[in-house]
């Protein structure tokens, strides 16, 4: 018995398109980091230019498309790509706000509140039990699950990094010392019941929550 990796002699690859909604201003933008980090570190080729390099980026994250489809499908390597969607990662995350930074700006535009909560990103479901732990019961769903804060109206001033989909609120704000930034910023935050316990100060709490309701007592006729 032979493993031979030689394809059927019927089989022949396809290439199929895939819309893909993107604004121009997501592309330019991402392509524009590129250019300046390869300006920085003074690579003047690759395979494709940065536009091409973004969108194809954009659609291994949006679609969560697996890496050879989108490299056989642009004559590019799997590798390559996956060098790709890591490198414009780093870009992106370097851009981000620090929460301590993000909390000073809210308080200097004259907010005294945020909003925080936390949410499931869906993705694909993968082999192996390394994936359990991406697992959300309370979404039902595999996801990486994500801390985001807004301000009053709802604008987004910061997310956290991604952690496991079965990582609980409270969990994923503690690690992030989400009440010891609001208190050094004097700020208040208000959130959903998934927050209970998370500021245990009845005299001057930071994290105001819903109350649960409580059930009621059943009536016995005499």
């Amino acid at each position: 018995m032979t493993n031979a990796k030689e394809r059927a002699e019927d089989t022949c690859p396809l290439v199929y398109q895939r819309r893909l909604p993107l604004s121009t201003r997501t592309v330019n933008h991402l392509a524009d980091l590129l250019r300046r980090h390869l300006k920085t570190i003074r690579s003047r080729w690759r395979i494709l230019p940065p536009g091409k390099i973004a969108v194809i980026v954009l659609a291994v994250l949006r679609h969560d498309q697996r890496l050879a489809d989108i490299a056989g499908g642009n004559n590019v390597s799997e590798s390559t790509v996956r060098r790709w969607r890591d490198e414009l990662i780093r870009l992106l995350a370097a851009q981000a706000p620090r929460l301590d930074r993000a909390l000073k700006k809210v308080v200097k535009q004259g907010g005294e509140v945020v909003l925080i909560d936390g949410t499931l990103i869906r993705t694909q479901r993968r082999t192996g039990s390394a994936d359990r732990r991406n697992y959300s019961g309370k979404h039902r769903s595999h996801g990486l699950h994500f801390l985001a804060l807004t301000d009053e109206n709802g604008r987004l001033i910061w997310i956290s990094a991604a952690r496991p989909g079965r990582t609980h609120d409270n969990t994923a704000a503690r690690h992030d010392h989400i009440l010891t930034h609001l208190r050094a910023a004097g700020l208040g935050a208000l959130a959903d019941l998934g927050f209970r316990g998370l500021d245990n100060n009845i005299h001057d709490p930071v994290i105001v929550t819903g109350l649960r309701r409580q059930p009621h007592p059943q009536t016995h006729p005499r």
